[in-house]
Parts: structure tokens; sequence; C-alpha cells
């Protein structure tokens, strides 16, 4: 399975997500920063699953429809930070889509996550992060889970691996960093965190129009998931 995720500095970037789609063969798109009133209904060979309705920045999730069926896509809105209450940028921070993977019947989540900015601390991140897993755990009991997006924590990754794994989750950073517009705020914003699933890989693709670099994630089902025998909801 083939994730990319990708921030569109304000939906800058969205001339690239055709290429990205079809050059990576992605199986599933995560946009954070996206204007959802402009986003298309397939990307390439991706069809959208949904988008948040009342952000200024967006976050939608695409899908191979060849390669899974989408049961439902639900929006969360986290814990905001003074930033949020300010500026308002965002109400939702996390988009899931529960989907079967037609060739191997496996069920999972893949979301869509952005964090609050660096103004807020990272303690109100980890809130953020944890209460994104619990509403996607929520979705579905016991599937298989991948959150990828922009958690803007550059810092203490270390730290923030040894909080995850405390309650069953992977951290996986890229092999490049994915932001370094500037020379204090550089490094690894965007990643990946997952349960049940084999990360192979997370690679950093080529720079484009947004100040994030987007990431592919390569993942396979973890030797204790078992394929589902459920049906898509009406």
């Amino acid at each position: 399975m083939r994730v990319i995720s990708y921030n569109l500095r304000n939906h800058q970037a969205s001339g690239e997500l055709v290429d990205l789609a079809q050059d990576f063969q992605a199986d599933a798109l995560c946009l954070q920063e996206c204007d959802t009133t402009r986003l298309p209904d397939t990307v390439g060979p991706l069809h959208l699953a949904d988008a948040t309705k009342g952000n200024r920045l967006g976050l939608a999730i695409y899908y191979r429809r060849d390669r899974f069926t989408a049961y439902e896509t639900k929006t969360f809105a986290l814990k905001k930070s003074l930033h949020d209450m300010v500026l308002a940028p965002a109400h939702e921070r996390l988009i899931g889509t529960r989907v079967r993977d037609n060739e191997t019947d496996h069920e999972l989540v893949i979301s869509s996550f952005h964090a609050s900015p660096l103004t807020a601390t990272n303690s109100l991140r980890r809130n953020q992060i944890h209460a994104a897993h619990a509403e996607l755990l929520g979705m579905g009991t016991g599937l298989m889970t991948l959150m990828v997006g922009d958690f803007n924590y550059p810092l203490f990754t270390k730290n923030l691996t040894e909080h995850l794994k405390n309650s069953g989750y992977e951290l996986s950073l890229s092999n490049r960093r994915t932001y370094t517009r500037y020379k204090v705020f550089k490094g690894h914003f965007d990643f990946a965190t997952s349960l049940g699933l084999d990360i192979e890989n997370v690679e950093t693709l080529p720079r484009g129009a947004s100040d994030h670099l987007p990431i592919l994630v390569t993942a396979e089902y973890g030797q204790e998931s078992t394929p589902a025998n459920g049906r898509p909801a009406p």
C-alpha cells in the first residue's frame, strides 16, 4: 500500500497532485492546507473520499477505487491552541476514511492529520495526536490505522516515539527532512503513525510549490492482522 501525504501550503501546490499520484503509483492521497471548495472529484486515478467543510486550511483524502472500497469518512475537531482561537485556521484537524482492501479483504482507516503550529506546545500537539488516535479507533474496533500529515513536531521526536509506543502506535519518519524553508524551523514535520501495519519505508519526495515536501509511505498489513468479511455501508 502506497500513501502520499502533502501539505499544499494554502492550496498553492494543488497543480502537482495528478503527477504525484501517477508518478508514484499512490493508492491514497492525504492532503492538508487545501481549499476544499476547489478540489476536483478525481486526481488522476484517485477518487475523492471526502474533505473538511469549514476549515480555512482544509483536509482531504483521495483513494484508488480499484484498490479500496470506502465505507465512511468522518472529520473531527481536536483541542484548540491559542493560535486556533485567534486566527481560526482549522476547526477540524483530522479526517479519516474506513476502507476495505479489494485485493485482500483487510479493513483499515486511512487518515489525514494537521496539528497546531509551532506557536503551540508539544504537550498540546501530543494531546491532539492521542485524541486523533482515539477518534480513529472509534471508527471500528480493532482496525488497522495509518495517520499521516503535518504533525508540526520537528523537535524531541524521540520523546514522542516513546509516548506513542506506550499506546501501541509506531511513529515513522521519512528518509529526509520535509521542511527546510527557514533556518530555525526545519526538520521532519510530516510523518506517519500506524497501528497494526508494517511500515516498509517513508520517502521524502521532491520539492514542489509548497514549503513542505510530500512524503510517500509504503506499508504492509501486519502479520497479526486478519481479513474482514464485512460489507460496505450503504
